[in-house]
């Protein structure tokens, strides 16, 4: 008899995406399309659905948290950046959300969920920012559930808007793994947690993030895929331990070359579990985003091959895309 190829899914996955400061300058004088390049947009209309971490809030209210460095705050319509590459649910659980107060994250809020966009990581108080985004992506549910360990005063409390905040240096939260458990318990499709952990610029994982990473895993989650460091980092195990930047105007580190990024297509099999993680490099300029070629991709490869090998993991080179397996 003729072997049939089970269904699939392709989620594709980013990392920090800033719609702010130089590249809200750009929106406001040129179209959103011009944010990537055509061959971007058309890998990523391949995929069921996208996922990306919202490094900014959208909005044209709120004043500057006080005592910060950098405050990113895109239009309402930057939106439109998200809605053009596919964007099914982004999290929000991290050091920018609440850059112009919480006026300005209820905004953005409001302006993502018009859009039909899910939100994890961050919400009206507490319970809400702890509340899990389930989104239908193919015929698969997939749950996210977003976290940052960073900044403390973001933190959603019981009567203020905020961010999912926990602290992961002596341990994952009680109520973290429980949540994670009982979602894995439940049998409603992949789990996928999205931290933002560590600090930027670092070539690998600290070591707290690695033991919050085995604590999730054991704790049930399908997948984790972290992001931070404004830099990619390797693979093991289920843990995607950084994603790296997708979209930005940052200054670019000349030896970690955070202008340099990749962009992960997952595949599920029809019962959520995790088949393949395939990695398409990319080349980021000033409020721009592109797929990577020549010397850039090949810096990449060399890059994810040395970043995974540390972590015991294999790449192997498949038509321009780095192919991960992922351990079910």
């Amino acid at each position: 008899m003729p072997q049939t190829t089970r269904p699939t899914t392709t989620l594709a996955l980013a990392g920090d995406t800033m719609l702010g400061r130089g590249v809200a300058e750009h929106l406001a004088s040129d179209p959103v399309r011009t944010l990537f390049g055509e061959e971007l947009l058309e890998l990523v209309s391949s995929a069921d659905g996208m996922l990306l971490n919202l490094e900014c809030c959208l909005s044209e209210r709120g004043e500057p948290w006080p005592d910060r460095v950098f405050h990113f705050r895109g239009p309402s319509s930057a939106v439109d950046a998200l809605t053009l590459l596919g964007v099914r649910c982004v999290t929000l659980a991290n050091n920018h959300a609440l850059d112009f107060g919480p006026q300005a994250l209820l905004d953005t809020l409001s302006t993502l969920r018009a859009a039909g966009i899910a939100v994890a990581g961050a919400g009206e108080d507490q319970a809400a920012a702890r509340t899990p985004a389930r989104l239908r992506v193919g015929p698969l549910t997939v749950t996210v559930v977003s976290v940052t360990d960073h900044p403390a005063e973001y933190a959603a409390t019981p009567d203020r808007p905020g961010v999912a905040h926990v602290d992961l240096h002596d341990a994952v939260p009680a109520w973290l793994t429980a949540q994670v458990t009982e979602l894995a318990a439940a049998g409603a499709g992949p789990v996928l947690v999205s931290p933002h952990w560590g600090p930027n610029l670092t070539r690998e994982p600290p070591a707290y993030v690695r033991r919050a990473a085995a604590t999730l895993v054991a704790a049930g989650a399908t997948l984790i895929a972290g992001h931070s460091a404004h830099v990619f980092h390797g693979v093991g195990g289920r843990v995607l331990f950084d994603l790296g930047d997708f979209l930005d105007d940052y200054a670019v580190h000349p030896g970690l070359r955070n202008d340099l990024g990749l962009l992960w297509l997952l595949t599920f099999d029809d019962a959520g579990l995790p088949r393949s993680a395939e990695a398409v490099p990319l080349r980021l300029t000033f409020s721009r985003t592109t797929l990577a070629h020549g010397e850039d991709a090949g810096w990449i490869s060399q890059r994810l091959r040395a970043a995974c090998r540390a972590l015991g993991t294999d790449v192997t080179d498949r038509d321009g895309r780095l192919r991960v397996e992922l351990e079910r």
